[in-house]
């Protein structure tokens, strides 16, 4: 499919939801595919990239930068608390802040490094035993204790369950936003961003509908 067709079909997804043109932020998840690939989409002029591990991009982005200017990083998958610290170097926005220890960890590190990525609490708006994320019930709560650590919490975020209608999930998260004063809404995936931008997603996380699929292996 490739980056010009998805950043085509944003476009017109805004332009259907009543949105401002250049409203939703587009993260290339970068996770696991081909340096090759991730630097085609690089010459091509897009700089805004998620990975789903510290390690990971911990190996493949400084050579990156060095070459490109302007990239921001935004950290979309689960931060375990020992990277916490690199993850603050790497990182110009966490998406996954999904649990007090986390959330007092950052807090901690911000004071001592001076500064703090962009911050997105994310839901488990499914309530999906295996899935990581703070409950909708606990999330006023839980933005409060952020707040009050001097967080900068931008917004939220859900991944919905695979076998349930997902603009449900995205309404359910706009809703718990709203609610609490937050504009961002990290939401949305290759197969289903259109839907999340009528639900007022800000930023949507497209991988393998820009890369082609990832290396597994």
């Amino acid at each position: 499919m490739g980056l010009a067709e998805i950043t085509q079909r944003i476009a017109a997804a805004e332009a259907e939801a009543g949105r401002a043109a250049g409203s939703v932020t587009l993260i290339a998840v970068s996770k696991k595919q081909p340096d090759a690939r991730v630097e085609a989409v690089l010459e091509q002029g897009h700089r805004c990239f998620g990975e789903n591990r510290v390690q990971e991009a911990e190996a493949k982005w400084p050579g990156f930068r060095d070459r490109f200017g302007g990239i921001e990083l935004h950290l979309v998958g689960p931060l375990q608390t020992n990277k916490a610290r690199t993850a603050l170097g790497l990182f110009q926005a966490i998406h996954s802040l999904d649990r007090p220890k986390l959330a007092r960890t950052l807090a901690r590190l911000a004071q001592e490094e001076g500064h703090c990525p962009d911050l997105f609490i994310q839901v488990n708006t499914g309530e999906e035993p295996q899935k990581a994320g703070i409950a909708p019930t606990d999330t006023d709560a839980f933005v409060a204790e952020c707040r009050q650590l001097d967080l900068p919490v931008r917004g939220l975020m859900c991944i919905p369950p695979v076998d349930e209608e997902p603009a449900l999930h995205f309404a359910l998260l706009a809703k718990l936003a709203a609610r609490n004063g937050l504009e961002g809404l990290s939401m949305g995936m290759s197969g289903d961003f259109e839907r999340a931008i009528a639900q007022g997603a800000t930023h949507v996380r497209v991988g393998s509908a820009i890369f082609g699929e990832r290396d597994e292996g």
